[in-house]
C-alpha cells in the first residue's frame, strides 16, 4: 500500500497540529513496514524530522497555491491509495480523502478568529468532510460536535485520541528550573501554561486569576508564565498585563522548542489550562506525563483529557480559577496527589495507539482490511 499525508504544518510552528502528524508519521514508520509513506512538506529542511523511510516531497508553504495546484499535481504522479489532511483537502482529489478536524471552534465560537480566517474554514472545512472518506477527531466531544455541525452519516466520523509524545517525561525540577533560569531569565518558582496567545485559550481570564490568588495569598512568591506564540491577539494581552498589579510577575516566552517546553514543564508548580474550547487539549497531558499537577477548564473536551487526575474549574469564573490555583499552591499533599495521578493518566494515551488505530483506517478506506502491525502494541489501557 501507498499512503500519503499532507505534512506542511512539519517545521511551521502550527503546535497542535505540527505536533500531530510528526508523531503518527513517526509511529506509522515503526509499526507499518509492508506499506509506503509520502509526506508533503513545505518548510525547508522539515524531511529531517520526517523518518528516513518515509519518502518527503516539497509543496509550496502557500495554500491557495498548495491546496489548489501543487497536490493535485503530486497526487496524480504518485498515486498513493489515499490522502489524509488536516482540516482542508485539496481543491481536486484524485484519490480517498481522510481528514482530520480536532474541533469545529470555527463553527461554535467564530468570535475566536479573525473574520476572514473564518469564513475561510467554513467553507474549506464543509467541502472537505462531505469529500472525505473518514473523520478523524481526538474526542467524543468533538465527534459530537461534527455530527451536530454537518449533515454526515455518523459511521464516517472516528474517534483517535491523541497521545502525549516520550519526549515529555519527568525531570528533576531544580536541575529544569536552572535552565529555565539561564536561558529565559525567569527565576523562582512559577505557575504555567502553554498555548498559542489567542482569544479562546483564556489567557486574559488566567491573568485576572493570577491576580486575584496573589491579592488573597499576597506570601505566594510565584510568577506567571505564558508559552506561546504571538498572534494577532498578543497586543491585547499584553496591555492587559501592563495594566494589571502583577505586571512584574508575568513573563512571555513565545514559541519554544519541545527540548525547552520540556524544561517548562519540568520546573512549574502548576500548569493551568484554562481555555473555553478544546477539541482535545494536548498540553494537559505533556505537563501530566512531565509529573506535574494540573488545574484545567471543564468546558468542552478538556474533562476527557484530564478525566479524574486535574482539578476542574469553570473556565468563565475567575474566583474559581482563583481558588483552584491557591488550592494546589498551598496544599502540598494535593499537589503530590494531583501529580501521581496524572503521570498515570497520561500513560494512557500512546502514540503508538493512536497510530495503529489511524492505519486501521487508512486500511480500511484503501478496501484491503486490517494490516498486521511490524510490531505488537505495548499493553496499555484503554482511553
Amino acid at each position: 500500500m501507498r499512503f500519503s499525508v499532507d505534512a506542511h504544518a512539519i517545521g511551521c510552528h502550527l503546535t497542535g497540529n505540527e505536533v500531530y502528524i510528526r508523531n503518527l508519521l513517526h509511529e506509522f514508520a515503526r509499526l507499518d513496514r509492508t506499506s509506503d509513506f509520502i509526506a508533503y512538506v513545505s518548510k525547508p529542511g522539515a524531511h529531517l524530522q520526517v523518518p528516513k523511510s518515509v519518502q518527503t516531497s516539497y509543496v509550496s508553504g502557500n495554500p491557495f497555491r498548495r491546496l489548489g495546484l501543487d497536490l493535485p499535481m503530486r497526487l496524480r504522479y504518485d498515486k498513493p491509495d489515499l490522502l489524509h489532511v488536516q482540516y482542508t483537502g485539496p481543491l481536486a482529489c484524485s484519490v480517498p480523502l481522510v481528514v482530520s478536524v480536532h474541533d469545529v471552534s470555527y463553527l461554535e465560537h467564530p468570535q475566536y478568529f479573525t473574520r476572514f480566517r473564518s469564513r475561510q474554514l467554513r467553507f474549506t472545512v464543509k467541502r472537505t468532510v462531505e469529500a472525505a472518506a473518514r473523520i478523524l477527531t481526538p474526542s467524543e466531544f468533538s465527534r459530537r460536535a461534527i455530527l451536530r455541525n454537518y449533515k454526515l452519516d455518523e459511521r464516517k466520523v472516528v474517534v483517535v485520541p491523541n497521545a502525549v509524545s516520550s519526549s515529555f517525561r519527568p525531570v528533576e525540577r531544580e536541575s529544569a528550573a536552572a535552565v529555565v533560569e539561564e536561558k529565559f531569565g525567569i527565576s523562582g518558582p512559577f505557575v504555567l501554561t502553554v498555548g498559542d496567545l489567542q482569544p479562546r485559550k483564556n489567557h486574559l481570564g488566567l491573568l485576572h486569576a493570577f491576580e486575584e490568588t496573589l491579592r488573597q495569598h499576597p506570601h505566594l512568591p510565584h510568577r506567571l508564565v505564558f508559552v506561546g506564540k504571538e498572534t494577532w491577539y498578543s497586543k491585547e494581552l499584553h496591555r492587559a498585563v501592563m495594566r494589571s498589579n502583577v505586571a512584574g510577575r508575568v513573563h512571555f516566552t513565545g514559541f519554544v522548542e519541545d527540548s525547552d517546553l520540556l524544561q517548562f514543564y519540568g520546573a512549574c508548580d502548576l500548569f493551568v489550562f484554562p481555555s473555553f474550547y478544546e477539541g482535545f487539549g494536548l498540553p494537559i497531558l505533556e505537563a501530566m506525563a512531565c509529573g506535574r499537577a494540573v488545574a484545567c477548564s471543564s468546558a468542552t473536551a478538556m474533562p476527557e483529557v484530564a478525566n479524574a487526575a486535574g482539578i476542574l474549574f469553570d473556565p468563565y469564573s475567575v474566583p474559581e480559577m482563583a481558588r483552584a490555583i491557591g488550592d494546589v499552591l498551598l496544599d502540598e499533599e494535593m499537589r503530590v496527589r494531583l501529580e501521581r495521578l496524572g503521570s498515570n493518566r497520561a500513560a494512557s494515551f500512546t502514540w503508538e495507539r493512536a497510530a495503529q488505530r489511524t492505519l486501521d483506517v487508512y486500511y480500511e478506506v484503501a478496501g484491503v482490511g486490517k494490516p498486521v502491525p511490524a510490531m505488537k502494541l505495548r499493553a496499555s489501557s484503554s482511553t
